[in-house]
């Protein structure tokens, strides 16, 4: 079985090729041009590939694969630019329309929490999406290209919409990097908002493992909320990890607003994830 994988050098891209291995599955890495891989990765097939200028034998230069992992989206963390549907958008659908033209059967897409939009409580696969931001708007779009496309051109395709996710090699700005840089440089307190909002985690070690899972399935599962199921308020999850790793650091609620591009309370319904019964867990 032949697995390639864009985005493989990112904070889900690197755990997804480390699940892999650790399966004895060795994919082929897309990199952009000029770019350097991590030494874990140098046995591996690297192929350097541009999205945005996707060349029309991409298909052959990731070796013919079997299934695609696509992680890869320019642009973040900054979800409200225009850059997400006005570039990024037409730059995606050009570059896997040609790959499944070309005759790739099985593709796995990561989506976004986002594409919910402001809708609060439970969400699962079946309610609607109402984006409210343009990175949220660009992906559910792809998602629906994608699904006219597979009218045309059938392939199996799967939907992996990502929630919050946590662990180690995460953007320096998420909030367990700047709480653990505000511990290791001996801050009495940490900065953060009032932390009452409900959302839902995962470790990357988890989301990896599904994600696999659901790809090495080669089957048509539409959206699929990576997700918990479960919501936890901001306070009470950095409560947690500052208890685990036993600082001692108190947290200055309140210092920071709330986000404007996300409800207060939101969690992914899961049903669907656990129904397909992946081998995480077992």
């Amino acid at each position: 079985m032949k697995i390639a994988i864009t985005g493989g050098t990112g904070f889900v891209g690197k755990h997804v090729v480390g699940e892999l291995l650790g399966r004895g599955i060795h994919p082929t890495i897309a990199i952009l041009p000029g770019s350097s891989i991590p030494e874990s990765m140098t046995h591996l097939a690297a192929v350097e590939l541009d999205i945005s200028k996707s060349p029309y034998d991409a298909f052959e230069l990731l070796g013919q694969p079997d299934i695609l992992i696509h992680l890869a989206w320019s642009g973040l963390p900054n979800y409200k630019s225009l850059h997400h549907f006005e570039t990024e958008l037409p730059a995606q659908y050009r570059f896997l329309a040609g790959l499944v033209r070309s005759g790739l059967q099985n593709l796995l897409v990561t989506g976004t929490c986002f594409e919910y939009g402001m809708q609060s409580g439970p969400l699962n696969e079946e309610t609607e999406t109402r984006p409210n931001n343009p990175y949220g708007f660009a992906k559910d779009m792809l998602r629906r290209q994608l699904e006219f496309l597979r009218q045309i051109s059938p392939f199996n395709f799967t939907w992996a919409r990502l929630f919050y996710v946590f662990g180690a090699g995460q953007a320096p700005n998420s909030l367990l990097p700047q709480l653990q840089k505000a511990v290791s440089e001996g801050f009495p307190t940490f900065n953060m908002s009032g932390g009452e909002q409900l959302r839902d985690y995962l470790p990357i070690e988890a989301v990896a493992a599904y994600l696999v899972d659901l790809a090495l399935k080669q089957n048509s599962f539409g959206p699929v909320n990576v997700s918990s199921g479960r919501p936890v308020s901001v306070r009470s999850l950095v409560e947690s990890w500052i208890a685990a790793n036993g600082w001692n650091i108190s947290l200055n609620l309140g210092h920071f607003p709330y986000p404007d591009y996300e409800p207060m309370a939101f969690w992914g319904g899961n049903d669907k994830l656990k129904s397909l019964e992946t081998s995480h867990g077992k």
